[in-house]
């Protein structure tokens, strides 16, 4: 597919490494700033699918740096600037290894395991008589150690990221406290917009002065699960699917054609339609999520734009 942007190769000055995760390319430029790329590429299962999604990198971005400006008063993040709608600049961090996913609701992995007779997930116990799409008493937190490309993410326990010195006590205190105030606020902009957040994750890191920080991206659709508010009761109490608003849809298709990322299955071919399908779902989901508009970015020569960008960006420092 033409006009998205699978891979970069940027030179930037002062730049000192470049690491590519399963949908975003960080650098490090000036030992001091990270610039982070978001690609088109859709990752399922742990897998980056063969083809990118045009405008999904911009998508996922541009709600992030919403998200993270609609929460810096509960919670300090990394952002500094975005000088490119892929791309946002913040300070460099010291990622912590774990995922902080918060679940308001049994749905996803959850409810799969919840299915499979499990009533603990992460440490945390699951209440008796629940079904699919139910609220929890009060949201969880069930972390997952994060996972090197090409790897699947592990659910761990608090018990164990503290045994194993994951992180320490006093930090994964602080990282509870900010998890259940993001989700808290992340949940009131979704009401505000006439969606339910139903689960989401949240990535930390410390900078170099010892504070710790929200990292990465939040509250998209990539990390986030949304369910349509209107109807959510009636659709429970008739035993209905939920109306979502998620990647989810994406699995459920590589799911129906034999793909869970599981070992010797090949991931099943996208169409150019199939494709553009996925690319409008997108769209609508940053248009509900935000409440605004999307505005197309000039795709002809996206590596070009981006670079542009960037070094115009790096050249005011």
């Amino acid at each position: 597919m033409s006009h998205t942007i699978i891979d970069t190769n940027f030179e930037f000055p002062s730049q000192s490494s470049l690491y590519k995760g399963k949908v975003r390319e960080v650098y490090t430029v000036k030992d001091d700033l990270l610039i982070m790329v978001a690609t088109d590429r859709l990752s399922a299962f742990d897998v980056v699918m063969p083809k990118g999604i045009p405008y999904k990198g911009q998508i996922l971005n541009q709600i992030a740096t919403k998200m993270m400006e609609a929460t810096a008063d509960l919670v300090p993040n990394w952002l500094v600037a975005t000088p490119d709608p892929n791309v946002a600049v913040g300070h460099l961090c010291e990622p912590f290894k774990v995922e902080m996913v918060i679940r308001g609701y049994m749905s996803g992995h959850a409810a799969r395991e919840y299915k499979a007779g499990k009533r603990l997930l992460c440490g945390v116990t699951m209440p008796e008589g629940m079904k699919e799409n139910d609220a929890f008493p009060s949201p969880i937190i069930t972390p997952a150690t994060k996972a090197e490309m090409g790897d699947h993410d592990e659910d761990i326990s608090r018990y164990d990221i503290i045994k194993r010195g994951i992180v320490s006590e006093a930090d994964y205190v602080v990282l509870e406290d900010y998890t259940r105030k993001l989700f808290q606020r992340g949940s009131e902009i979704a009401a505000s917009r006439g969606l339910i957040l139903v689960d989401t994750k949240y990535e930390f890191g410390k900078t170099k002065q010892g504070k710790i920080v929200l990292i990465d991206e939040i509250h998209t659709p990539d990390s986030s699960r949304y369910f349509y508010a209107d109807g959510y009761e009636a659709r429970q109490a008739s035993n209905e699917p939920q109306k979502q608003l998620s990647k989810e849809f994406v699995r459920q298709w590589l799911i129906s054609n034999d793909f869970q990322g599981l070992e010797g299955q090949s991931t099943p071919h996208m169409s150019d339609e199939y494709i553009k399908t996925v690319s409008d779902r997108y769209i609508e989901l940053y248009e509900n999520i935000t409440g605004e508009s999307f505005e197309k970015a000039e795709v002809s020569n996206i590596q070009e734009r981006i670079e542009t960008n960037v070094l115009n960006y790096l050249k005011t420092l």
